[in-house]
C-alpha cells in the first residue's frame, strides 16, 4: 500500500506585476547605462520597445535639438534624447526623491546638456510658450486624465513650427480631439496597455 500523499503547500503569487527596478538607455553616448526605478505609486517607465520605436521615428541622431521631458519620472525619455545628441534637455519632475535621483544620474553620466528642474510639468510648459522647442515629451500619470488636455495645449504652444510632441497615454488620441489644440497625428502605435503618439502642428 502506497503511503498517503502530503498536501502541497500552495506557492504564493504576486497579485500585481512588479515594475522593473531599473531601465537601460538604448542608444547613443550613454547606451546601456542603467537608470534606477524607484518604488513609488504611479511611476511607470516608458517600456524599452516603445522607446525604441519612438527614437526610430525621431531619428537616431538628435544633434542640436532642444527637448523638454515635462513629466520626467525616471528620466528615460529625456536622457535617451541627450544620449542621442540633443543640445538641451530640460527634465521636470515634482517628487523630491525622483529629482534627487535624476540629478545623481546626470552627474554619473556627465550629461552636461541636461537640466533637472523640480516643479510642475504643466507650469513648466506654460512658461515656455512661444520658445520654439523641438521636442516635448508628455508622459503624465495615466490616472491623471484631466491633465492630458491642458498638457497637450501647453506643449503645442511651446514647440516651433517644425516641432514635435510625444504623447504616451492609456488610450489612443484621435485627430478630432487634437485638431482644436493645433496638433495632428504624425505617427502612432500601441504596445500592450500603452498608446503612444508623435504629434505635429496642423499648420505644417
Amino acid at each position: 500500500m502506497s503511503p498517503p500523499r502530503r498536501p502541497r503547500t500552495p506557492t504564493p503569487r504576486s497579485a500585481t506585476v512588479q515594475a522593473p527596478h531599473e531601465v537601460r538607455i538604448l542608444g547613443g553616448q550613454f547606451k546601456r547605462s542603467k537608470l534606477p526605478v524607484a518604488d513609488l505609486p504611479g511611476l511607470r517607465p516608458t517600456p524599452s520597445r516603445v522607446r525604441e520605436t519612438l527614437f526610430n521615428w525621431l531619428g537616431q541622431d538628435l544633434s542640436g535639438l532642444r527637448c523638454i521631458d515635462a513629466f520626467a519620472g525616471t528620466g528615460a525619455l529625456g536622457l535617451e534624447a541627450a544620449s542621442r545628441g540633443a543640445a538641451e534637455v530640460v527634465m521636470v519632475e515634482q517628487a523630491p526623491a525622483l529629482v534627487a535621483s535624476l540629478q545623481a544620474v546626470c552627474v554619473r553620466l556627465k550629461a552636461a546638456a541636461v537640466r533637472v528642474e523640480r516643479g510642475d510639468g504643466l507650469s513648466a510648459l506654460r512658461t515656455r510658450a512661444t520658445q520654439g522647442w523641438d521636442v516635448v515629451f508628455l508622459d503624465p500619470p495615466f490616472d491623471a486624465e484631466a491633465l492630458f488636455l491642458p498638457a497637450l495645449q501647453a506643449a503645442a504652444a511651446a514647440i516651433g513650427p517644425q516641432g514635435l510632441v510625444y504623447l504616451e497615454a492609456a488610450r489612443p488620441w484621435t485627430d478630432d480631439e487634437l485638431a482644436p489644440l493645433g496638433l495632428r497625428l504624425h505617427r502612432h502605435a500601441r504596445a500592450g496597455a500603452v498608446a503612444f503618439h508623435l504629434l505635429e502642428p496642423t499648420g505644417r
